[in-house]
């Protein structure tokens, strides 16, 4: 089988880990020979979404998610590969789909929460509190207090008051200092306008912890999601080693963690910013070694990862416009439309009017509408985007579906589309 790739498909997470030979991403098979978690190929993901569809979807044709466990071992190769010396603490709030949790537990990721809920939700799994960093500035006072109770001790602050409560309820965790980056501007999210510590707030919020017999173990940032410009690392790494010289000159413990937060996207700007961040580290934190610096990537590992499935259930003819209905929409998996501002892409799978040219190659194409299911007429995913003729009982597949879509679905309407199942496959070459 050499060269060749196999697709491992189910619903069971650990089945399918347990189906690579040990649970390993890659390891050694019978006849000395090696095979390889890889991602799974376009025409691949093709035929393995049509045979749920044909097999499984004949008489419900509810909409349905693909995740390529491939796609994130590669970008845990990529990531280990270009940042070796930063560990990834994943940002469970993106997608938080217990299957891929345990994927990336499996790799060695670490986890971010920012709720109790989230933290309940890592544990349940289990994966060991130690391995998770409560990154929230901001936290309720009973989360404090469960974060306590079930041993997460490392969590993030940038006012007094967070401070008073830590000191009250949680008094054993360490703190990381959260900055603001300068320079967010770009991103499609900017984190600074709601935390971060300014410049001249560093001094009485080191002062406040210490009064408080608090432990600042470190610094924290976060450059903004989504297209946010590499260069800030720069600056942002330039400012956490003045707070760490700031925190030195007051006699303070010496800080060991420098958490750079996420801002980070698979591709080009993966390769910029990781460029951009070990030049930064080796200017200002040279020959640091016991420094630990951690990341808390989200859409980097979550974005590529998904794909999703949709089922026209409705469509419209006005001249040459072309109007489509399908079973998800803005309420469901593209909130991230709405919360993420992202722009969607679809392709045509017309399993129903054109099997035989299942991706309608070469048919002419019409300025297209697609909505959602609700009756909300803000419920539309796309316009004036060029489609084929299909027809009710085809589908729409949308790739790059995994950042900030199944995390925030609601039941409005009745369409509870957060239930949309996730089903598993890789691809492995040997």
């Amino acid at each position: 089988m050499s060269g060749q790739t196999v697709i491992v498909s189910g619903l069971n997470p650990a089945a399918i880990l347990q189906s690579t030979i040990g649970g390993a991403p890659s390891s050694t098979a019978e006849n000395g020979h090696t095979r390889k978690v890889v991602p799974m190929s376009k025409d691949a993901l093709q035929d393995f979404m049509v045979s749920i569809i044909t097999q499984k979807l004949q008489d419900e044709k509810q909409p349905f998610y693909v995740l390529d466990l491939g796609e994130v071992v590669s970008l845990m190769d990529q990531w280990n590969n270009a940042l070796p010396n930063v560990r990834p603490f994943y940002a469970v709030k993106c997608n938080p789909e217990p299957s891929f949790l345990s994927m990336l537990s499996a790799l060695g990721s670490n986890f971010d929460c920012a709720s109790r809920a989230e933290i309940e939700y890592v544990l349940s799994l289990g994966i060991s509190p130690d391995r998770i960093v409560f990154a929230n500035p901001c936290k309720p006072e009973s989360d404090i207090i469960f974060a306590a109770k079930v041993g997460v001790n490392l969590t993030t602050y940038d006012s007094e008051d967070e401070v008073y409560k830590i000191r009250k309820h949680h008094p054993k965790s360490e703190l990381l200092l959260r900055i603001k980056p300068m320079d967010d501007a770009n991103a499609r999210c900017p984190m600074g306008p709601k935390y971060g510590a300014l410049p001249e707030e560093v001094e009485p919020l080191l002062q406040a912890a210490h009064a408080a017999r608090l432990t600042v173990s470190g610094v924290s940032f976060h450059i903004g999601s989504g297209d946010a410009d590499s260069n800030a690392y720069l600056g942002a790494i330039a400012a956490a080693k003045e707070v760490f010289q700031t925190a030195a000159k007051f006699g303070m413990s010496k800080m060991t963690i420098l958490d750079i937060g996420g801002g980070f996207t698979s591709g080009h700007q993966f390769t910029t910013a990781a460029t951009a961040i070990k030049s930064a580290l080796s200017q200002h934190f040279p020959d640091e070694t016991e420094l630990t610096i951690i990341a808390e990537p989200g859409r980097y590992f979550a974005e590529t990862a998904f794909t999703l499935a949709t089922t026209i259930i409705g469509k419209r003819v006005r001249g040459e416009l072309r109007e489509y209905w399908i079973n998800d929409g803005l309420y469901g998996s593209m909130n991230c439309v709405l919360y993420d501002h992202a722009t969607v892409t679809a392709t045509a799978l017309a399993c129903t009017s054109n099997r035989g040219n299942i991706n309608c190659g070469g048919s002419k194409t019409f300025p297209s509408t697609v909505f959602g299911p609700t009756c909300d007429a803000l419920d539309t995913i796309l316009r004036d985007y060029q489609l084929p003729e299909l027809q009710v009982n085809d589908w729409l597949v949308f790739p790059n579906m995994g950042a900030y879509t199944k995390a925030a679905g609601s039941n409005f309407n009745g369409f509870n589309t957060a239930a949309i199942v996730t089903h598993l496959a890789y691809a492995y070459s040997s």
